[in-house]
C-alpha cells in the first residue's frame, strides 16, 4: 500500500478515537455537574414524587454507563436528543445555529487568512527593517488583547461614535447578504484581529526556515530577486506548516466564537450554548461540546492530510 495512503487511514482511525474519547469526557463533565436536572426543570415547588417520576422518564436513575450508552447510539443515528428546557429536537434548533456560527467563522477567514499570509511574506521580504518590526508590533498588541475587549472598543468607535456598523449581531434569513454582512462587521473585526498574529507570525517562521535551504542559496546566486525567491521558492516549500496554523486557527473560528457571540448577542452555537449552560439543560451542552469536538478533530485531521499529501519524500517513495 502507498505510504500516503497508510498515513490518512492512520489518521482517520485516530481522528474518530479521539472523537470517541472527546464523546467519553463531554458525557463524564455534564454528569459530574452539581445540581438536580429534574430539581432546575420542575422548580423548587416540585414533589418527590413529581421529581422520581421525572428522573425515571429522563433515565437518570439508570447507570452512567448505560445513559452514555444510549446517549451515543441515538448520536449515531442523527438523534441529538430533546431539549429539557423547551422539549424542542436539539438537532432542529442547532441547524439554524450552526449555520450562523459557520458563516461568521466563513467571513472571518475569508479576510483573515489572505492578510496573515500577506503580512509574513511582508515581515519575510523586509526581515529586521521597519516594516517587519511594526507589523509584528501590531499583530502582537491584538493578540494580547481580551477579545471581548477589542470587541467593546471596537463597538465604542465603529458603532456608538461613527456609527458606521450595528452595535448588537442581529441576523436572520429574511435579510439580504449585504445586511447580514454589515450586521456581522464588528464580529469579523473581532475574529479576525484574535487570529491574525498567530497566522502571520507562523507563516513568517515557515518561510524563513525554508530560505536557510540550499537551493533559496543557489536561487540568490543566480541573481533572481528576493520577492520572486519567496514567491516561487520559499512560499511553497512552506506550505504544510501554514496550513497546519491555519486550520487551527479556523477550528478557532468555529469553536472560540462562545466570547464573541455572547458580546454581541449573535445567534450561534455559541450563545446557543451558554443559554444553555446557564439553565442546565444537559443534552443541549453535550450535543454542542461534541459537535464543536468535531469541528476542532476534523480541522486538523485536515491539516494533518494535507501535509502529508504535501510531502514529496511522500509522494514519491523510493
Amino acid at each position: 500500500m502507498h505510504p500516503i495512503v497508510t498515513l490518512v487511514a492512520q489518521r482517520l482511525a485516530l481522528g474518530l478515537l479521539l472523537l470517541f474519547a472527546a464523546s467519553i469526557l463531554i458525557f463524564a463533565g455534564t454528569t459530574m455537574l452539581p445540581g438536580d436536572v429534574a430539581q432546575q426543570i420542575l422548580g423548587q415547588g416540585a414533589t418527590p414524587e413529581n421529581l422520581a417520576n421525572l428522573r425515571a422518564e429522563l433515565g437518570l436513575n439508570d447507570p452512567p454507563v448505560t445513559r452514555y450508552f444510549n446517549w451515543l447510539g441515538g448520536v449515531l443515528q442523527g438523534d441529538l436528543g430533546t431539549a429539557l428546557t423547551n422539549g424542542r429536537d436539539i438537532a432542529e434548533s442547532i441547524g439554524g445555529r450552526l449555520k450562523n456560527t459557520m458563516f461568521l467563522a466563513f467571513w472571518a477567514a475569508v479576510i483573515s487568512v489572505p492578510l496573515a499570509i500577506f503580512l509574513g511574506l511582508l515581515a519575510v521580504r523586509y526581515k529586521d527593517r521597519w516594516p517587519d518590526k511594526l507589523i509584528s508590533a501590531v499583530t502582537l498588541t491584538t493578540i494580547s488583547i481580551p477579545e471581548f475587549m477589542i470587541g467593546y472598543i471596537l463597538v465604542y468607535w465603529l458603532a456608538i461614535k461613527l456609527r458606521w456598523f450595528p452595535s448588537v449581531a442581529i441576523m436572520n434569513d429574511s435579510m439580504s447578504l449585504g445586511a447580514k454582512l454589515n450586521a456581522i462587521a464588528i464580529p469579523v473585526m473581532v475574529l479576525t484581529l484574535v487570529v491574525l498574529a498567530h497566522m502571520m507570525r507562523m507563516t513568517r517562521a515557515a518561510i524563513l526556515n525554508v530560505m536557510q535551504s540550499a537551493y533559496i542559496e543557489t536561487a540568490e546566486l543566480k541573481g533572481l530577486r528576493m520577492l520572486k525567491i519567496i514567491r516561487k521558492h520559499a512560499f511553497p516549500n512552506a506550505v504544510a506548516p501554514i496550513v497546519n496554523v491555519v486550520m487551527i486557527n479556523m477550528a478557532y473560528l468555529v469553536v472560540g466564537v462562545v466570547v464573541v457571540e455572547v458580546v454581541f448577542a449573535y445567534p450561534g452555537m455559541g450563545q446557543y450554548l451558554v443559554d444553555h449552560v446557564s439553565k442546565r439543560d444537559v443534552p443541549v451542552v453535550q450535543a454542542c461540546g461534541l459537535i464543536f469536538a468535531a469541528v476542532y478533530i476534523g480541522l486538523n485531521l485536515i491539516a494533518d492530510i494535507v501535509s502529508i499529501v504535501t510531502n514529496p519524500r511522500l509522494r514519491h517513495p523510493k
